[in-house]
């Protein structure tokens, strides 16, 4: 395992450094790291997550909906091509969604299709927290929500990807 950065030496870093450790944890999307860079210092693990998530929130809806995009389709193409990032892949793997029966492969499949289908980008949720069924009836609770609602619970899940992923790079403090 790497040894894992102070909040010391996350505030000592350069732009560029910081976007280039910081940037992956959203998900393609550097313009997170590089927004909050400025906000500089922080105070901790937590003031750096909250300044992360401030960012995202203030960034607008357009900005907002190109990060929910940029994340991949669980079991999608992606996964079943092996192009995910290596941590989508990790954690798709923790939720058990590597190792899906055929017709578990369909059922993400389809509800994949209806998620898009009704809200435009893909179903967003924090795989390291949660297990295939759970996940599988996700889709199904969440597919009642309106989508300014479904925004919201996108965002708030890849705030907890955020987190975790933040957790795996940076002391706590």
């Amino acid at each position: 395992m790497k040894k894992k950065l102070s909040v010391a030496g996350i505030n000592a870093l350069t732009g560029e450094e910081f976007v280039r450790i910081i940037g992956p944890l959203f998900e393609h999307s550097p313009w997170i790291a590089e927004n909050t860079w400025r906000r500089r210092p922080f105070a901790g693990l937590d003031a750096l997550h909250r300044d992360l998530c401030a960012t995202v929130r203030e960034a607008g809806e357009e900005k907002q909906l190109a990060l929910i995009r940029a994340h991949p389709d669980l079991v999608g193409r992606a996964a079943l091509a092996g192009t995910l990032t290596p941590s989508s892949t990790a954690e798709q793997a923790s939720a058990g969604l590597n190792k899906l029966t055929s017709r578990e492969i369909l059922a993400f499949e389809v509800s994949n299709q209806l998620y898009r289908d009704k809200f435009g980008f893909p179903f967003v949720i924090c795989a390291r927290l949660n297990k295939k069924e759970v996940i599988l009836e996700g889709f199904r609770k969440r597919l009642k929500h309106s989508r300014e609602e479904e925004i919201k619970s996108a965002l708030e899940e890849i705030f907890k990807i955020a987190r975790l992923r933040l957790q795996d790079i940076v002391e706590a403090t």
